[in-house]
Protein backbone atom coordinates (compact mmCIF):
# COMPACT_ATOMS: atom_id res chain seq x y z
CA UNK A 1 0.00 0.00 0.00
CA UNK A 2 1.30 3.43 -0.93
CA UNK A 3 1.40 5.79 2.08
CA UNK A 4 2.02 9.53 2.01
CA UNK A 5 2.68 11.60 5.13
CA UNK A 6 2.32 15.32 4.46
CA UNK A 7 3.28 17.76 7.19
CA UNK A 8 4.16 21.33 7.97
CA UNK A 9 6.55 22.25 10.74
CA UNK A 10 7.65 25.57 12.17
CA UNK A 11 10.05 24.62 14.95
CA UNK A 12 10.78 21.03 13.85
CA UNK A 13 8.48 19.26 16.31
CA UNK A 14 5.81 18.22 13.80
CA UNK A 15 8.53 17.11 11.39
CA UNK A 16 9.97 14.83 14.09
CA UNK A 17 6.53 13.27 14.61
CA UNK A 18 6.01 12.82 10.84
CA UNK A 19 9.39 11.11 10.49
CA UNK A 20 8.72 8.86 13.50
CA UNK A 21 5.43 7.81 11.89
CA UNK A 22 7.14 7.19 8.56
CA UNK A 23 10.01 5.24 10.15
CA UNK A 24 7.60 3.03 12.06
CA UNK A 25 5.85 2.14 8.78
CA UNK A 26 9.25 1.57 7.15
CA UNK A 27 9.59 -1.67 5.26
CA UNK A 28 6.00 -2.73 5.93
CA UNK A 29 4.58 -0.02 3.72
CA UNK A 30 5.68 2.09 0.78
CA UNK A 31 5.78 5.25 2.93
CA UNK A 32 6.87 8.66 1.70
CA UNK A 33 7.18 11.73 3.93
CA UNK A 34 6.87 15.18 2.37
CA UNK A 35 6.90 18.72 3.75
CA UNK A 36 3.78 20.43 2.41
CA UNK A 37 5.84 23.17 0.68
CA UNK A 38 7.48 20.50 -1.51
CA UNK A 39 4.25 18.61 -2.22
CA UNK A 40 3.36 17.86 -5.85
CA UNK A 41 -0.27 17.02 -6.81
CA UNK A 42 0.78 13.80 -8.56
CA UNK A 43 2.00 12.42 -5.22
CA UNK A 44 -1.66 11.87 -4.32
CA UNK A 45 -2.12 9.41 -7.21
CA UNK A 46 -2.54 5.78 -6.22
CA UNK A 47 -2.50 6.37 -2.47
CA UNK A 48 -3.81 3.82 -0.04
CA UNK A 49 -3.25 5.98 3.04
CA UNK A 50 -2.78 9.73 3.51
CA UNK A 51 -1.61 11.06 6.88
CA UNK A 52 -1.53 14.85 7.34
CA UNK A 53 0.00 16.72 10.27
CA UNK A 54 0.44 20.31 11.35
CA UNK A 55 1.45 22.32 14.36
CA UNK A 56 -1.53 23.98 16.00
CA UNK A 57 -1.40 27.70 15.26
CA UNK A 58 -4.22 29.87 16.63
CA UNK A 59 -6.33 26.70 17.15
CA UNK A 60 -5.92 25.69 13.48
CA UNK A 61 -3.54 23.99 11.07
CA UNK A 62 -0.92 26.19 9.42
CA UNK A 63 -1.89 28.21 6.38
CA UNK A 64 0.25 25.93 4.18
CA UNK A 65 -1.64 22.81 5.31
CA UNK A 66 -4.99 24.60 4.94
CA UNK A 67 -4.08 25.64 1.38
CA UNK A 68 -2.93 22.09 0.56
CA UNK A 69 -6.25 20.69 1.79
CA UNK A 70 -8.22 23.23 -0.26
CA UNK A 71 -6.35 22.22 -3.43
CA UNK A 72 -7.32 18.56 -3.15
CA UNK A 73 -10.09 17.90 -5.67
CA UNK A 74 -13.53 16.89 -4.43
CA UNK A 75 -13.88 13.12 -4.03
CA UNK A 76 -10.26 12.56 -5.13
CA UNK A 77 -9.64 10.71 -1.85
CA UNK A 78 -12.64 8.43 -2.31
CA UNK A 79 -10.72 5.15 -1.95
CA UNK A 80 -8.00 6.55 0.34
CA UNK A 81 -7.74 5.87 4.06
CA UNK A 82 -6.86 8.99 6.04
CA UNK A 83 -5.45 10.02 9.41
CA UNK A 84 -4.54 13.38 10.92
CA UNK A 85 -2.29 14.61 13.71
CA UNK A 86 -1.03 17.82 15.23
CA UNK A 87 1.48 19.09 17.73
CA UNK A 88 0.16 21.15 20.61
CA UNK A 89 0.63 22.35 24.15
CA UNK A 90 -1.38 20.40 26.71
CA UNK A 91 -4.17 22.35 28.39
CA UNK A 92 -2.69 21.10 31.68
CA UNK A 93 0.42 23.17 30.88
CA UNK A 94 -1.49 26.36 30.04
CA UNK A 95 -1.72 28.83 32.93
CA UNK A 96 -4.59 30.80 31.48
CA UNK A 97 -8.29 30.23 32.08
CA UNK A 98 -9.10 32.20 28.96
CA UNK A 99 -6.78 30.12 26.80
CA UNK A 100 -8.19 26.90 28.27
CA UNK A 101 -11.73 28.08 27.43
CA UNK A 102 -10.63 28.99 23.89
CA UNK A 103 -9.07 25.54 23.43
CA UNK A 104 -12.35 23.95 24.54
CA UNK A 105 -14.25 26.12 22.06
CA UNK A 106 -11.93 25.94 19.06
CA UNK A 107 -9.78 22.85 19.66
CA UNK A 108 -6.57 21.94 17.91
CA UNK A 109 -5.42 21.41 14.31
CA UNK A 110 -5.89 17.64 13.89
CA UNK A 111 -9.69 17.55 13.88
CA UNK A 112 -10.16 20.22 11.19
CA UNK A 113 -7.54 18.44 9.07
CA UNK A 114 -9.42 15.14 9.42
CA UNK A 115 -12.74 16.84 8.68
CA UNK A 116 -11.40 18.40 5.47
CA UNK A 117 -9.86 15.11 4.33
CA UNK A 118 -13.19 13.36 4.92
CA UNK A 119 -14.98 16.06 2.88
CA UNK A 120 -12.62 15.21 0.01
CA UNK A 121 -13.82 11.60 0.20
CA UNK A 122 -11.21 10.04 2.48
CA UNK A 123 -12.12 7.38 5.02
CA UNK A 124 -10.90 8.16 8.54
CA UNK A 125 -9.22 5.06 10.02
CA UNK A 126 -8.40 6.38 13.48
CA UNK A 127 -9.42 9.46 15.50
CA UNK A 128 -7.20 12.53 15.03
CA UNK A 129 -4.25 12.60 17.43
CA UNK A 130 -2.32 15.35 19.19
CA UNK A 131 1.32 15.10 20.24
CA UNK A 132 2.55 17.36 23.01
CA UNK A 133 5.30 19.95 23.13
CA UNK A 134 6.69 21.48 26.33
CA UNK A 135 6.37 25.07 25.13
CA UNK A 136 5.15 26.93 22.04
CA UNK A 137 8.47 26.26 20.26
CA UNK A 138 8.99 22.81 21.76
CA UNK A 139 10.74 20.56 22.32
CA UNK A 140 8.47 17.54 22.22
CA UNK A 141 7.54 16.12 25.60
CA UNK A 142 9.30 12.93 26.63
CA UNK A 143 7.72 9.84 25.11
CA UNK A 144 5.94 11.61 22.23
CA UNK A 145 8.07 10.04 19.49
CA UNK A 146 7.31 6.59 20.92
CA UNK A 147 3.61 7.52 21.06
CA UNK A 148 3.79 8.56 17.38
CA UNK A 149 5.34 5.21 16.49
CA UNK A 150 2.62 3.36 18.41
CA UNK A 151 -0.08 5.48 16.75
CA UNK A 152 1.27 4.64 13.29
CA UNK A 153 1.30 0.92 14.13
CA UNK A 154 -2.31 1.22 15.26
CA UNK A 155 -3.23 2.81 11.91
CA UNK A 156 -1.70 -0.11 10.05
CA UNK A 157 -3.56 -2.62 12.25
CA UNK A 158 -6.86 -1.03 11.17
CA UNK A 159 -6.15 -1.83 7.51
Amino acid sequence: MKVLIVYDSIFGNTEQIALAISNSLGSKENAETCRVSKMKPEQLNGLGLLIVGSPTRAFRPTKAITNFLKKISSNSLKSVKIAAFDTRISTADINSRLLNVLVKLFGYAAKPIADKLEKKGGGLVIPPEGFFVKDSEGPLKDGELKRATDWAKLIIKTQ
